[in-house]
C-alpha cells in the first residue's frame, strides 16, 4: 500500500518548500490571473466593437429612412400588367317572338 498523507503532513510538505518555489507559484498564479483578465477584456472588446458597428449600420438604415424618400423594406413591388384597350360588340340572341 502506498503512504497516506494527512492534512497536517501536506502542510508540512508545503513548509518544507524553498522560497524560489513559493515565488515561482504566487508569480504562476499572477501571471494566470493577468492572462484571464486580459483575454475577457479582448472578448469583451471585440463584442463590443461589433454591437458598435451593428448599431451604426442600423442607425444609418433609420436615418437615411428619415430623411429620403426610399421606401421602407417591404415586399417587392408588384409588376403592372398590361393593360390593352379592346372594343366589343354586344349580340342579342334572343327571339323576338318570345316577348
Amino acid at each position: 500500500m502506498g503512504t497516506d498523507v494527512n492534512g497536517r503532513q501536506f502542510f508540512e510538505l508545503l513548509a518544507r518548500l524553498p522560497a524560489r518555489v513559493w515565488l515561482q507559484a504566487v508569480l504562476g498564479l499572477v501571471a494566470f490571473a493577468v492572462l484571464a483578465v486580459l483575454g475577457f477584456a479582448v472578448i469583451a472588446g471585440v463584442a463590443a466593437i461589433a454591437l458598435l458597428a451593428i448599431f451604426a449600420v442600423k442607425a444609418k438604415q433609420w436615418l437615411r429612412s428619415l430623411v429620403g424618400d426610399q421606401p421602407s423594406a417591404g415586399p417587392p413591388a408588384r409588376p403592372r400588367a398590361k393593360i390593352t384597350d379592346v372594343s366589343y360588340e354586344i349580340v342579342d340572341r334572343r327571339d323576338d317572338d318570345r316577348r
